[in-house]
């Protein structure tokens, strides 16, 4: 029984700090230049913002590979994982699907409702949605969804790299109300899209995001890199419902 409880608490607390780590939002209050990568116009923090509002305004749907690295800072452990996630906007918010490859779990939405399979230990943890995102996890889903206002949660600024190796841009961004589950969130957006709005104040790609990191009150951090992302394919909803396997454990929070 120890063991059964030691399981559900820890596979509530992965729940919980999973989605902490895709949280996003900026405001537009400091705005430094930066070079163009080749000869254009002068890029400002805002124009890296603008592309990535108005590109998620575009956004139905995505899917996309993943890889995560957690480092956690009060035992210097780093853990890893990969997966697919898909994203669907609906008018009642927005359905989602990660499924990780390792370490093999998933977790499923409806819009309503939340599954957490954990075929390892036989266990279907299922949950509403308004209860996950309690707590300010919800900023997460609006991050991943496009869903919320970026510019009126957070202050952005360039990092101290104002551009990665690859060029890209890395924007850090700082909650305006402070939340347990983050303190601070970095966004590399890619150039390209960036130059196409600087160049023609046009959305580029629905999704511009190439890589996260979540940084929260602990030192902890998790990266997510993106891969492989394909937006506005029409999705299908039944992709987003979990049937619960016979003879598995069933927790209901």
């Amino acid at each position: 029984m120890v063991s059964v409880a030691f399981d559900i608490i820890l596979a509530q607390e992965t729940m919980m700090h999973f989605f902490s780590r895709f949280v996003m939002a900026t405001t537009l209050l400091f705005l430094p230049v930066i070079s163009p990568a080749a000869g254009g116009p002068p890029v400002a923090v805002k124009d890296v913002v603008a592309t990535l509002e108005q590109g998620y305004a575009t956004l139905s749907d995505l899917q996309a590979d993943f890889s995560q690295r957690t480092t956690i800072a009060s035992m210097n452990r780093e853990e890893r994982g990969t997966g697919e996630i898909f994203i669907k906007k609906s008018s009642g918010g927005a359905m989602f699907r990660f499924n990780y490859k390792k370490p093999r779990q998933q977790i499923i939405s409806n819009g309503k409702t939340v599954w957490y399979w954990l075929p390892e230990n036989h266990q279907v943890l299922i949950s509403d949605t308004a209860t996950l995102f309690e707590g300010g996890n919800g900023v997460a889903l609006n991050y991943l969804t496009g869903l919320g206002h970026i510019s009126a949660d957070f202050t952005a600024s360039f990092a101290a790299e104002p551009r990665d190796k690859k060029g890209d841009y890395v924007l850090d961004l700082v909650p305006k109300k402070a939340t347990p589950v983050m303190a601070k969130l970095r966004l590399t957006v890619s150039t390209g899209a960036v130059d196409d709005f600087v160049t023609g104040k046009r959305p580029g790609k629905p999704f511009p995001v190439v890589s996260s990191v979540v940084f929260d009150q602990l030192g902890n951090r998790t990266r997510i890199d993106f891969s492989n992302i394909r937006t506005n394919r029409g999705l299908g909803s039944d992709r987003f419902t979990f049937k619960v396997p016979a003879g598995v454990e069933v927790i209901k929070q």
